[in-house]
């Protein structure tokens, strides 16, 4: 289940769209987009790396899950994914995209912020008797 406004940010915020995952009536994993179309690239990351310190700062260093460049069809697309487990079964997950036309010469970055609780997913699996959600583990 998502929320987004038909464009732009969610009203009085910088945030842009909210979605939540739910089992069996209880949410076990809540994502926060941040994309703002009226914000520079370069903008988008510095919120993106502002954001990556107060993490760090209130919850321990994040772990770099991914870093690369992808180059293809005049299109370089640049992505950066850290996680922190600050319990077992508890995950912060900050990801940023950033997508570069190198033919028109522009970007446009977006990133997220996901907190997933595989301890209650794997409760209410286990109460269910149901199989693991696919894409979950």
């Amino acid at each position: 289940m998502g929320i987004k406004p038909r464009s732009g940010l969610l009203p009085g915020a910088r945030e842009s769209a909210v979605e939540g995952r739910f089992l069996n009536g209880k949410l076990f994993e809540f994502t926060v987009h941040y994309h703002d179309p009226e914000a520079s690239s370069d903008l988008v990351e510095e919120r993106f790396q502002k954001l990556k310190k107060q993490l760090a700062s209130e919850y321990g260093p994040l772990s770099a899950d991914q870093q690369q460049r992808l180059v293809e069809d005049q299109f370089a697309t640049k992505t950066q994914s850290f996680h922190r487990e600050p319990v077992k079964g508890l995950f912060l997950v900050l990801a940023f995209t950033e997508v570069e036309d190198l033919l028109r010469k522009s970007k446009d970055a977006r990133f997220s912020l996901i907190y997933r609780n595989d301890n209650l997913r794997t409760e209410i699996e286990r109460m269910l008797g149901s199989p693991p959600i696919e894409g979950s583990r």
